[in-house]
This record gives C-alpha cells, sequence and structure tokens, in this order.
C-alpha cells in the first residue's frame, strides 16, 4: 500500500465517487468544546464511504476478470456499495450478508442489483463461504477492508479531508474514524500521512467491539469475543485485517471506545444541527469527538460520518436521546 495507489484511485474516481461535504455546527462545537468538522461520507452513493473503495477495486479489473463477477461479505455498506459499482461496471454481484443486517440493507442491496445470500454470523464464516461461492462461480473476491485496492479507494477520503480543512485553514487536528476492521481507518491515514502529515488519525470503535483499539495498545491483533450483538452493525468485524492493522500501527493514535447511548445521542445531534441521518456505526466518531472530550487533543477535531443506512425505527429511538 502506498499514497500512489491512493492517487490512482482518486484519478478513476473522478466523475463517479462524490466529494462529500465537510460540515460544521456551533452547536456541536459548544457540545465538544472545540470546534469540530464532520465529513459526510454518509452523502455518499450508497449512503456510506464504502462506495469509494467498492469503485476503486471494481474499475481496477481487467475487464476480462471483472465479467466473470465479483463477490463480496458485508452487514450492509459494503454490500450495498459493490452492488452499485458493478452493476454500473455491466457485471454481477453475490454479496454474502448477516441474516441479521438492517432489513434496509439487504432491501437496497437486492434493489441496486446484488444477489443476497443470507447466513448467520454467530455460527457461520462469511470467509468460507465466500470463498467457496468465489471458487464455485468463478467470481473475483473483494473483501470490505483488508484489500489494497479497497483501501486505497477509502483512501481517496483523506485526501479530500486534507484538501478541504487547508481551505478552513486546519492543517493541524485529531481526525476521528469510525473503525472496524480498519479500511477506513487505515486508507485516510495513509492519505493524510502525505497530504497533512500534522494530523493524528484515532479509530473509534463500540464497546464491546473495540478490537483495533485493544490491538494498537497491546501491538498484536486480538480479536473480538462476539461477532454480534451491537446496533454499530457497519463498524462490528472479528479483529483488524493482515494489511490493516500495520498500517495503523505505523500512522494512527490510540482508540477511542464509545457507548450504544453515545452513538444514539451523536445520530440524534447530527440531524438537529446538520440535518444529517446517520447510522449508528456512521456516528461513532462523532459521539467520540462530543462526549470523549479529554481523549481528545488540540483546538480541532474532525470527524467521519460513515454511513447513514439506518432503518426508521432506529433513527426514531436516536431522536428519542434528546427528549
Amino acid at each position: 500500500m502506498n499514497i500512489e495507489m491512493i492517487t490512482a484511485a482518486a484519478e478513476r474516481a473522478k466523475g463517479h465517487v462524490r466529494r462529500t461535504p465537510l460540515l460544521t455546527s456551533p452547536f456541536l462545537d459548544e457540545i465538544a468544546g472545540r470546534r469540530v468538522f464532520l465529513k459526510a461520507e454518509c452523502l455518499q452513493h450508497t449512503g456510506a464511504f464504502k462506495y469509494r473503495g467498492a469503485w476503486s477495486a471494481i474499475s481496477a479489473l481487467d475487464p476480462e476478470t471483472r465479467s466473470r463477477g465479483v463477490i463480496a461479505f458485508s452487514s450492509g455498506n459494503h454490500a450495498q456499495a459493490i452492488a452499485r459499482a458493478a452493476a454500473l461496471h455491466g457485471t454481477s454481484s453475490v454479496i454474502v450478508m448477516p441474516a441479521d443486517s438492517p432489513a434496509i440493507k439487504i432491501a437496497n442491496t437486492r434493489a441496486l442489483g446484488g444477489e443476497v445470500v443470507l447466513y448467520d454470523r454467530a455460527n457461520e464464516s462469511r470467509e468460507e463461504i465466500g470463498a467457496s461461492l468465489a471458487e464455485q462461480r468463478g467470481l473475483t473476491l473483494i473483501k470490505p477492508f483488508d484489500e489494497p485496492q479497497v483501501i486505497a479507494g477509502q483512501g481517496t477520503c483523506g485526501l479530500e479531508i486534507a484538501e478541504q480543512a487547508a481551505e478552513a485553514g486546519v492543517t493541524q487536528a485529531q481526525v476521528l474514524v469510525c473503525c472496524g476492521g480498519g479500511g477506513f481507518t487505515s486508507g485516510i491515514a495513509l492519505g493524510l500521512a502525505d497530504r497533512a502529515p500534522d494530523m493524528q488519525v484515532r479509530p473509534v470503535e463500540p464497546e464491546g467491539f473495540d478490537d483495533v483499539t485493544r490491538s494498537l495498545a497491546t501491538g498484536t491483533i486480538s480479536r473480538n469475543n462476539r461477532l454480534s450483538g451491537s446496533i454499530c452493525d457497519a463498524i462490528i468485524t472479528p479483529q483488524p485485517g493482515d494489511i490493516t492493522f500495520p498500517i495503523m500501527q505505523a500512522h494512527c493514535g490510540p482508540g477511542v471506545v464509545v457507548s450504544e447511548e453515545e452513538c444514539l445521542r451523536a445520530m440524534a445531534h447530527a440531524f438537529m444541527r446538520l440535518k444529517v441521518v446517520l447510522e449508528p456505526g456512521g456516528a461513532a466518531a462523532l459521539a467520540g469527538a462530543l462526549f470523549h472530550q479529554d481523549e481528545i487533543e488540540g483546538d480541532d477535531v474532525i470527524v467521519t460520518a460513515s454511513g447513514g443506512n439506518v432503518d426508521a425505527p432506529m433513527f426514531a429511538r436516536a431522536l428519542e436521546t434528546l427528549e
């Protein structure tokens, strides 16, 4: 992985991937005790940053390989991104999804052209299912985070953050990133290391699923004891990736761990103050900025709002936290 792969992905993304805005609100600044800049990846195609990596990976395939179709495993955001990017490239996609994924994500993945295969994430291995189907059908597996071209695509967000922050007069800040397996985090970290070296990336995870935080603290990859049971489904993975972890070790600061309640409150604040819709996992970084002020340094903090694919009942539950 290197900056050249990220800049190449950025070139392939032109005209296909949105340059999402960097938003601010004095109300959020007051809660956080510093200026908060929110990178609204929830406004990306398919409602999450994952489209960056999906477009990068599929566009990088040679035409013959791409024509045979692709396969991915995901709780929903990578799924939708792969389905749409594959369809726009004129090829087919098979998506292996947990049966307990939000209904909207399963429905959207099918609507975008993906063939959905459901599995029990507590008792079955998505990796094994994906590898078996890929071999049977001759499909190319595009992993959700531990894949160089996916990381390169996510890294284009880091290039944008550097540009937009500079436009706002910010060159030094901590950048809080909603973190699952580390593809988004490591990609942004690589991009910022080259374009804005005075910015430090911090992974943010939900309680009980803080494998990256623990891994960075010990220097060795740690695995989560549970693989389900969090409303932050978008950022729940078994452990950091073999490719992403060394990148995060080299370029990231300590992790921040937030509660589900804090994620729900962050969702409500994002809606009330920025009119932005987030899902719980996509609000984790904002939750870190708003409710873990003592763990953050500096006058400015940048947070990724990584996804907005939320069911109506969950969103209503979030809004109730401000009543």
